[in-house]
């Protein structure tokens, strides 16, 4: 299991922000500094299995002296953030979607910096977790397409 460093950020009228210095682009965030640590481990584990998926390369992660050097990061708070996701192996599906609503999920999944699979990955989470929480009865409770 590999630790990567999050930078927290906080502004006065804001959730707890979260960056990976190794990982730009991929930010998260959380209500508090525990749902922030929660969230930063389930982004950090959706981005890295999209790009195992499509074949490419994790980062060894920055030691925290190269991290805090970069006068961009001085005012984030580092935290550890373990990746659990190299146990896990990434199953290749087929599934069938409406040609509209792909585009859809790829342009979003775009503007969020994620893949396709990430996404879909996030979006199938969320639900699950949604229904599981008392949010609804999964059989009538599908993703809208």
């Amino acid at each position: 299991m590999r630790n990567y460093i999050g930078l927290i950020y906080k502004d006065a009228d804001s959730d707890f922000g979260v960056s990976f210095p190794d990982f730009p682009g991929v930010v998260t965030a959380g209500t508090d500094l525990d749902d922030a640590r929660h969230m930063a481990e389930e982004a950090l584990a959706l981005h890295v299995d999209g790009l195992l998926e499509d074949g490419e390369a994790i980062p060894e992660p920055s030691t925290l002296d190269a991290v805090m050097a970069d006068p961009d990061n001085k005012d984030g708070v580092a935290i550890l953030v373990s990746l659990k996701t190299e146990s896990r192996k990434a199953v290749r599906i087929n599934i069938t979607l409406p040609e509209d609503v792909l585009k859809q999920i790829d342009a979003f999944a775009e503007a969020q910096g994620l893949t396709r699979s990430g996404f879909l990955a996030r979006a199938a989470k969320h639900e699950m977790g949604a229904a599981n929480n008392g949010g609804g009865n999964t059989k009538n409770h599908a993703l809208s397409a």
